[in-house]
Parts: C-alpha cells; structure tokens; sequence
C-alpha cells in the first residue's frame, strides 16, 4: 500500500495548459489542507486570469482536429483511462480521503462510481447519430447530424472530486469537444492526479487543460465572457450558478448547470421500516451529508414518527467519527470549519425555535473540521434547515398525516433535486413519481446516481442533465440540412 506522502509526491502541482505541466505566471501557490487536522497536505500552482486565457487559448487551438478525430478513437482513449482509473483505485481513494475527508470506505465507492462514466462515455462516443429522412411534402430530404458544440469550460465542486470531474470531462472528450477544467481550490488534487491519468492514456495534448485558483470568481467571469467558448458547465450552489447563468447569457453560452438540493425523504405509514432506516442513512449520512442528493427533510407519517426517530438515532450513536483513514469511521471531518460552523448554525436555529436534539449537535473540542451525526425532532415549519440546504450530517425529522399533506410539505421549496419515496403501495408510489417536483426519485432507494441514469434536477435545482446518453446530447449541437430532389 502506497503511504500517504509517497501519493502526495505522484500528484502533479502545477497549471495542466497545452499537455504541459506549468507554474502560475506569477508564481503563485495555494496550500491544499487536510481537513482532519487542519494542517497543509502539499502548495499547488494558483492561477492568475492571464493563466487561465492561456489554458483556454490552448483548448481553441486544438478544438478544429479534437473534432475531426475518429470517434473510436476518442472512445479508446476514455476506455484506457477507465483501465487505469481502475488500476489507481486505491490511490485516488486514499487522495480523495486526504483532501475532502470521506472515510476511505466511500472514497472507494467514488472511486468506482466516478470511473462507471470513463467506461460509459467511451461507449457513447460511437454511437453520436443523426437522421435521414424525405419531408413531408415529397420535395426533397431531410438531414440531421450532430457536432461538437466546441470549446467547454468545466466548474467541478468540492464534494465528489474525482465523479463530478469524469461526469464532465469523459462527455465532452467524447463529443469531440476541449475543454478548460477548474476544480474547487479546496479539493483540486484528486482532478489533477486525474488529468494526469489522462495523458496517461493518451489524450491529446490541449484537449483537457486544468486550471487551480484561489481567484475563481475573476479568472471565471474572463473565460466565460471570452468569444471563443461556447459551452459552460457548472455543478454547486445556486447562487452562484445563477451568477454563472447571467454571465453566459451575453456569449448565449449553452450551459449545464447542477445546483442546490433540499431533498425530501417521505416514509409512509405502510413503509418497511427497516429498509426506511437503512435508506435514510444512506440518503443523509453518505459523503457525510455533503452532497447535493443528500436527503435533507424526513417527512415520516405521524403513525411510525416515534418508532422511525427511534431506530434512527440508535443506528446514529453508533456511528464512530474520525479520520478517514481510520477504520471503521464512517463520520470524516467537513470540508473546513466554515461548513462545520454553517451546520451547527441551522441545529442552532432549529433548536432553538423548539426541535429536541436527539444525539449529536455540538461542535466538538480538538483539531479538524468535526461535526458529529445529529438527529432532531420536533422540527418548527420556521426553522432554517427546512428551507436552506444544510450540507451536513444533519438528520431533521417532520410528521405528516396525509398523502396530500406529504406532497405539499416534499414540494415546497425552491428546489427540485431528488427525493426519496418509501411505501410498499405500488399505486401511491406511482402518485409520487407524479406528483413530486424533482429531477429524480428513489422509490425504495436511499442511493440512485449512476452512470446510466441522467442526473439533474428541476426549479432552481438546474437544467441540464448528466450521465445516460443525454449527457452527451449537452455537449452536441443539432445541424439540419435540405437536400431539394432533382
């Protein structure tokens, strides 16, 4: 097994720009940190605005042949990544575990969950296809095909640092589209040790270029506002993408944008209470809650409230919190103490406005970024976690007393995401997918995301979709061309 710093010394720390490793034109850094501790795990290269219209010049220069390149080609290159993703397994795990802080069991998970759309997307890159046709009127045909929509700019969060970067990049390198790739400054070194991979592979130089800053805000709103680019994709807050959204509108930019969740998880009265509890756990505690399918409101019907609150917060005291290179932890550090403090504010607001804590809520004493799994009933409509994402192990459970009663509290918010459905009626599972406002459902499942499925919400939760064959639709544009009989 490889040691921690002998996986930090393999991970490249500079500028990915034109298939070359560089330093930041100023010769800048930025310290990567481990959140279990809070001390610097390694400095990387932190790029100025010129560095980022650098990596972007790079991309637009090799957009025209990335195009022209054999779609089996480009599918080939993707396969091999997924071969050697597969066979760095462990390390990107261990790299994910050190920078992000998930125990190192669900980095593992990410790990092959992230790799699933290296393989898929290399099977797509083949099968981009178009129609043929005579019109209506018998004068002539109709020919449709697909192209690259050209050069992309690719904003990954911090949460999921190596799926939400193969979610973005596999696509467009399938579609015959370059790219400009920006992680999230506080976990970027799972994408860096990635786009390694891929030229690892073989990829192209310039087609995948990766910037790092601490300037996000600034070297973003340049590339975007840049004539050349044509596609956005962003996955984080909806704040900012909304921001993202308003600055792509003058460059009529197509975007994809994967925002905020306020996740619903409803329990029936006829549910199985044991699977219940399972998904629940699941659903809340998985990437310890810092994910945007996390569940974030339990609606349980007021006839098994009590009981499902019970085997809850017994499976919750369970838990062990800890690094996650430790064994057996299943609550890692937050990210930083910021999402540490944004958690206990809205445990504090909640119980403050009446909700009982039932195990957890306090910040604990000692170096890291530690919040404890918490569990709250008596949960006030008033309180903040109801409205608010809360990004946390956080677990806050609301009764119901009817069918209607569950639709309308699951549906009210600005959000559309996902929710989770359990209930042993087929009928009132079917109402569900009907009724509920989100992108996607689990019915009887806390875990849905896959490769195969399309991924995206509704409302202010995003537009656009990624992974299954939509997800290279996103990067495709739609040609129509008349061909007049003779």
């Amino acid at each position: 097994m490889i040691t921690e710093s002998e996986l930090l010394a393999k991970v490249p720390t500079g500028l990915l720009i034109g298939g070359e490793w560089v330093a930041a034109e100023n010769g800048r850094t930025l310290a990567v940190n481990d959140p279990s501790n809070g001390t610097k795990l390694v400095d990387i290269a932190d790029a100025s605005v010129a560095d980022g219209v650098r990596a972007l010049d790079a991309a637009v220069a090799v957009q025209e042949e990335w195009a022209a390149t054999a779609p089996r080609e480009r599918g080939e290159i993707l396969r091999r990544a997924f071969e050697l993703v597969r066979e760095r397994a462990d390390e990107f795990a261990l790299l994910m575990t050190l920078e992000m802080g998930k125990p190192l069991a669900e980095a593992r998970g990410e790990v092959t969950y992230g790799n699933e759309f290296l393989r898929w997307f290399s099977e797509e890159a083949v099968r981009i296809h178009g129609r043929f046709g005579t019109n209506p009127e018998g004068t002539g045909t109709i020919v449709t095909s697909k192209a690259p929509v050209g050069p992309t700019f690719l904003i990954t969060p911090w949460n999921f640092p190596l799926a939400m970067a193969t979610r973005k990049i596999a696509p467009a390198i399938a579609a015959g589209c370059v790219s400009v790739v920006k992680p999230a400054a506080l976990t970027p070194l799972t994408t860096l040790y990635f786009a390694q991979t891929l030229i690892d592979a073989g990829l192209p130089k310039g087609v995948v270029n990766v910037v790092t800053t601490s300037e996000s805000r600034a070297l973003s709103a340049e590339i975007i506002g840049d004539s050349r680019l044509r596609k956005l994709s962003f996955t984080g807050s909806t704040p900012v993408g909304r921001q993202l959204m308003k600055q792509a509108a003058d460059g009529i930019l197509r975007t994809s944008m994967e925002l905020g969740g306020n996740a619903p998880f409803v329990v029936f009265e006829d549910a199985d209470l044991d699977k219940a509890v399972d998904g629940a756990l699941l659903a809340k505690f998985r990437n310890i809650g810092q994910a945007c399918t996390a569940a974030n409101r339990f609606l349980v019907h007021r006839s098994v409230a009590d009981d499902f609150a019970r085997r809850v917060t017994e499976r919750v005291q369970a838990m062990k919190m800890g690094r996650g290179t430790e064994d057996g932890v299943q609550i890692g550090p937050l990210v930083d103490d910021n999402a540490v403090s944004g958690s206990h504010e809205l445990v504090a607001d909640a119980a403050g406005k009446g909700a009982t804590i039932r195990v957890g809520g306090a910040i604990p004493e000692g170096p890291g970024s530690y919040y404890p799994a918490t569990v709250l009933t008596d949960v006030t409509p008033d309180a903040r976690l109801l409205k608010e994402e809360i990004f946390g192990p956080v677990l806050a459970i609301v009764p119901f007393d009817s069918e209607e009663e569950a639709v309308r509290l699951a549906n009210d918010t600005e959000y559309g995401l996902v929710s989770y459905v359990y209930t042993q009626d087929l009928n009132r599972g079917m109402r569900m997918i009907e009724k509920l406002e989100t992108g996607m459902m689990g019915l009887n499942a806390g875990v849905i995301s896959n490769a195969a499925a399309p991924f995206g919400g509704v409302k202010q939760s995003g537009i656009g979709r990624e992974g299954s064959f939509e997800g290279i639709e996103e990067y495709l544009t739609t040609k129509y061309t008349f061909v007049p009989r003779a």
